[in-house]
């Protein structure tokens, strides 16, 4: 089993780790146009070998794991090198301009688009970890257009790593995604921003800043050299997004103003429900009650 990774940072560099652990037979390839991070990620054991476009011929798995505006550019190009029985996964956060990028690709059968809906606040091949896609859900787009024995390919590999596989089409997802992921990355950004404009005037914020925040702006440490091009790609979907969650900040701003308390706990109340929603989305916890990671 030769599986070629291009672009080895969290996702691709967590997915060749745990493919590597199940198959041990297999060999794992790496491309990065940076060199220090294909070196280190071949010094960690990430990846096994360097490789090219041309050694894509002989690849069973080839998985683009790069930035979004660099995909589509990378993806086309991988589609030319392919063999017959290759399949391509690419695992970004957007999917409606990376299908539309291979549409009339001739070898368009041959791909199939995936978001897997797993990830840290890390990057680079320093941040791969193993057991990151257990309970996860891997959101497939277009999986009609991808020839079956290929599909059936792609999808056992999903399984054994662990994720729910769930159908959509790439507009549906690009909607979705906006507000259960984009959007928190930029509310997590613009609080950081929020907080470290006021930590200026006043040095101490930081020192009294507890968990709550620690969570709250985690995502603030994610790369903007990725998140960037997520946003302009899905940029409609996104500004609708945060036009309604700024109308709720300014509806929460409008309250507190008016001193109209009930009405704050009634639309605190309300969103408790969130509670039951997330504990249905959680993996279930293995025997010895750690819950996987």
């Amino acid at each position: 089993m030769n599986i070629h990774v291009i672009g080895i940072g969290l996702i691709g560099g967590s997915m060749v780790l745990d493919i590597k652990a199940l198959h041990p037979e297999a060999t794992i390839y790496g491309m990065d146009k940076n060199e220090a991070h294909l070196q280190e990620a071949m010094a960690l054991g990430v990846v096994e070998k360097a490789a090219t476009m041309q050694d894509l011929a002989d690849a069973d798995y080839v998985i683009v794991s790069v930035p979004v505006d660099v995909a589509l550019q990378v993806l086309p190009e991988v589609l030319d090198h392919i063999g017959e029985n290759t399949i391509v996964f690419e695992v970004g956060s957007t999917k409606m301009p990376i299908c539309e990028a291979v549409a009339n690709h001739p070898r368009r059968r041959n791909y199939i688009a995936t978001h897997p809906i797993a990830g840290t606040e890390f990057s680079g091949p320093s941040a791969a970890i193993k057991g990151l896609f257990q309970g996860k859900t891997n959101i497939i787009c277009e999986v009609e257009k991808t020839t079956f024995k290929l599909q059936e390919k792609a999808i056992e590999l999903f399984k054994e790593l662990g994720m729910r596989i769930r159908y959509m089409d790439p507009k549906s997802h690009d909607k979705h995604i906006a507000y259960v992921s984009h959007l928190s990355h930029i509310s997590s950004f613009m609080l950081g921003k929020t907080v470290i404009n006021k930590e200026k005037d006043e040095q101490d914020i930081f020192d009294m800043a507890g968990s709550g925040f620690e969570s709250t702006v985690r995502l603030a440490k994610s790369s903007p050299a990725m998140w960037t091009p997520i946003f302009k790609q899905n940029k409609k979907h996104v500004v609708k997004s945060l036009e309604e969650y700024i109308a709720n900040l300014t509806q929460f701003k409008d309250l507190l103003k008016s001193e109209e308390y009930e009405a704050i706990y009634d639309e605190m109340q309300s969103v408790n429900k969130i509670k039951a929603i997330l504990n249905g989305m959680s993996p279930p916890t293995p025997k010895g009650g750690v819950t996987a990671k």
